[in-house]
């Protein structure tokens, strides 16, 4: 297959979309692309070389990806499974590659012994158990990019799962998939903060199956704490729609604990570029939403949700930002086509919703 600017040889028997099956003895899904081309995007933003270890590389498409298309990087691509570096040392030989080599180990053992700039995790499933390891082989300063494709605990359909995993209770409903992701970043800064580290969120999203964040590490008690005092408990009436936060657990917040600290850093997006990419239409795309998202302390609205609640039709989403511009501050969200965040109050929005309405016309 070409992927971007490489050529990866995969299993014929693979998975195209969706979460995707384990078929065979090495796991490849094409619908990860998109995951890929936003890794190596991320890399060619920074300033300068880095070492990269990628923990479960499987057949490699992210490892030799990153080898051959971000200038000045050193990566290690490793695996547990034999087949799979046999895959890795056939992609590396494919694309004529010095500045990657193949790794057959356990990961926790290789963190306990090596460290990294860059620790990209992309398991099949949780990355719970494998978070500790990868943060053992994040260098000071480096940067964690975490993958979680046990979306259903998450995103609430399976809470009992969910307390277990991550000792967090889950949204349900139209918050589902930034609670989730929220959980996932609050689930990481807790496991920093015992070995006395930080983080600072680069960029973080929910797409297809999955969610994803890049974390910058930040070093010291101080930075620990500071991380740990952004964690907080949701408060949702699905009856009213009213939502508020709070940074201590209360019987009137029960969702979280969740990273209520932002998302991305609008400054490092700014110097990424979607260009050379396999898929650069969907990149471009998200990388606007990213880059225009707004923080805000009440999560997403979703036009289906104030339809709903306010017995109305939607109106065009595009249209009613531009309306609600002109009150306040709003943005449409990475998280769903249809959903937004505003600072505008909720007293406020529903009165403007439905005046915005093609039923009010």
């Amino acid at each position: 297959m070409k992927e971007g600017l490489t050529d990866i040889l995969v299993p014929g028997l693979h998975s195209v979309h969706g979460p995707g099956k384990i078929q065979g003895t090495v796991f490849f899904n094409e619908q990860m692309a998109f995951n890929r081309d936003v890794s190596v995007m991320l890399l060619r933003s920074l300033d300068k070389g880095v070492t990269v270890a990628d923990a479960m590389a499987a057949t490699g498409s992210r490892s030799v990806r990153i080898a051959k298309e971000v200038p000045g990087t050193e990566v290690t691509a490793n695996d547990i499974s034999a087949d799979a570096v046999a895959y890795i040392d056939a992609n590396i030989e494919l694309n004529s590659l010095d500045n990657c080599v193949s790794s057959n180990r356990n990961m926790h053992s290789l963190f306990a012994e090596h460290s990294f700039d860059y620790v990209d995790l992309d398991p099949f499933g949780s990355p719970v158990p494998f978070t500790q390891s990868a943060i053992r082989g994040c260098r000071r300063g480096g940067i964690l990019a975490i993958t979680a494709t046990d979306t259903a605990p998450l995103a609430g359909a399976h809470a009992v799962k969910c307390r277990r995993r991550y000792q967090a209770e889950p949204i349900r409903g139209y918050m589902c998939h930034e609670g989730g992701l929220r959980i996932l970043m609050s689930s990481i800064a807790r496991e920093l903060a015992k070995f006395d580290r930080g983080m600072r969120p680069l960029l973080s999203f929910y797409a297809d199956h999955y969610f994803r964040t890049y974390l910058r590490v930040e070093e010291g008690a101080e930075a620990a704490d500071r991380t740990l005092g952004r964690l907080g408990y949701l408060q949702y009436d699905k009856d009213t729609l009213e939502r508020s936060i709070a940074y201590d657990k209360d019987p009137m917040h029960p969702y979280g604990p969740l990273w209520l600290g932002p998302l991305h850093d609008k400054d490092f997006l700014a110097g990424m570029k979607p260009d050379d990419l396999a898929d650069e239409k969907r990149v471009t795309k998200y990388l606007n939403l990213w880059r225009n998202e707004i923080d805000t302390e009440v999560f997403v609205y979703d036009m289906s949700e104030l339809s709903s609640h306010m017995k109305l039709s939607p109106p065009k989403i595009d249209a009613f930002m531009e309306f609600l511009n002109q009150h306040g501050r709003a943005a449409k969200s990475h998280v769903s086509p249809s959903s937004f965040k505003t600072d505008i109050t909720l007293d406020e929005l529903l009165p403007l919703y439905k005046e915005f309405s093609p039923d009010s016309c």
